[in-house]
């Protein structure tokens, strides 16, 4: 019997997880962290990899590849992969941030992904990401100050807001910070020093805003889950705990030693903006990856073949949840609610990856693990979203299941998600890993 994935437990560390994560770098280091201590091993690309089982990960930027190979797994073991992104629509920070007009000193920032930006107005705003230095190493930096905030123009200057923002996207993304007149290098020179380094130590970053509000519970009885970032960091947290879990099942023997699987979590970068970088699922990381995996194990091409063979992929990503006042823009079929479960996403244009055998797949697991499910389909006359889902399916030739954590205000700088669901999520992909 696998172990259980308590959910009080696996809320609590969601919103730990959840405040520390301001950006995908720091995602990927929070989760590094929680791998560790869990007993994985860091690997890096440049090292040579030895022996081969037990849990290792590799983290690149804002991308993370983890796995456990349980003792006496053979060559061809298939894995058992969620797959997720730890990047979210966000104000990004320009190469020449500073700027300002009217006696303002503001910040140039460029919009990353899909973002409403009216969600972004009047918000007290920190900032996050990593410096790179001269020597090519990176330094994360996170401020948790109120330094930035967008602010919105008064009704009195724009009858018409209601009617819809009406304002070009360049004048309403750009944050003010200070008064007085704009200076180059002023930003840098505040966040260098603010990590210790000298700013000519500085020659390149990759740095974003992100609301200081904490995440939290709402509702009457706090049935209610709501942050910034739940898209996608629900996902990562929840593959996380599987992937801890289920090593822990394999080192106990809780699982069946004639059924060996690899569990793996691949979170990667930029799938807000296509998933097209060195680390995004476009890139041939975890092919890479998992490729070394079975060769550090004596296997060969063979084997190879026959693991991906065998594989099965669960694309995690955030879902729609049927909307209140809304509800025309959904299927009249299929209205996902908050704690239902996780939803099943379909689309027969391939917008997401299920077809028949992953579905059954995944919902035997959620059976299983006593998890309840829902599922999704598009509106006929709304085009569809898409996920990493297809891109693995396509690129790894595996069976591929998308399926996602139904919430309200996707893409929000706050959204909404049922407090129960991220642990019927982990749930889930624990039996998928173990089982399934």
């Amino acid at each position: 019997m696998t172990p259980a994935i308590d959910p009080r437990r696996h809320t609590e560390d969601l919103l730990a997880f959840l405040r520390d994560a301001s950006s995908p770098y720091h995602a990927v280091a929070e989760a590094a962290d929680r791998l560790t201590r869990a007993g994985f091993t860091e690997l890096r690309g440049t090292d040579e990899w030895t022996g081969g089982h037990g849990g290792s990960f590799l983290a690149r930027g804002g991308a993370l590849i983890a796995w456990y190979v349980p003792e006496g797994a053979p060559r061809h073991a298939p894995f058992r992969i969620t797959g997720a992104h730890t990047d979210s629509p966000n104000l990004r920070i320009k190469p020449t941030p500073d700027t300002g007009r009217a006696g303002w000193r503001q910040v140039a920032v460029e919009v990353y992904g899909g973002v409403p930006l009216n969600t972004w107005l009047d918000r007290d705003l920190g900032i996050s990401g990593r410096l790179t230095l001269r020597d090519g190493s990176s330094r994360l930096l996170k401020i948790d100050e109120p330094l930035f905030r967008v602010p919105q123009l008064a009704i009195h200057l724009d009858r018409g807001v209601n009617d819809g923002l009406k304002l070009d996207r360049q004048r309403q993304t750009q944050p003010v910070w200070s008064l007085g007149r704009a200076e180059q290098g002023a930003l840098l020179e505040r966040l260098s020093r603010g990590a210790g380094l000298e700013p000519s130590d500085v020659l390149g970053w990759d740095l974003m805003l992100h609301d200081l509000q904490a995440p939290g519970l709402l509702g009457a009885d706090r049935e209610f889950l709501v942050s910034s970032r739940l898209d996608n960091l629900v996902s990562v947290h929840a593959g996380v705990a599987a992937l801890v879990a289920a090593a822990e099942a394999w080192r106990t023997g809780a699982v069946a030693a004639d059924a060996v699987r690899i569990p793996v979590l691949a979170a990667f970068d930029h799938e807000e903006v296509g998933s097209g970088s060195a680390t995004g699922a476009k890139s041939p990381l975890l092919e890479q990856v998992l490729g070394r995996s079975v060769a550090v194990r004596g296997g060969g091409g063979e084997d190879w073949a026959r693991a991906v063979a065998g594989s099965f992929c669960v694309s995690s990503d955030m879902a729609h949840a049927v909307h209140p006042n809304y509800s025309e823009r959904h299927d009249p079929d299929n209205q996902p609610l908050p704690n239902g479960g996780p939803v099943v996403k379909i689309n027969t244009n391939q917008r997401y990856a299920t077809d028949g055998t992953g579905q059954a797949l995944f919902t035997a697991a959620c059976e299983r693990a006593g998890v309840p499910w829902q599922y999704f389909v598009a509106n006929n006359g709304i085009p569809c979203g898409t996920s990493i889902g297809p891109l693995t399916a396509a690129q790894f030739g595996v069976t591929t299941v998308d399926v996602g954590v139904p919430g309200l205000s996707m893409h929000s700088a706050r959204e909404l998600v049922g407090a129960a669901d991220p642990a019927h999520l982990a749930r889930a992909l624990l039996e998928v890993a173990t089982t399934g």
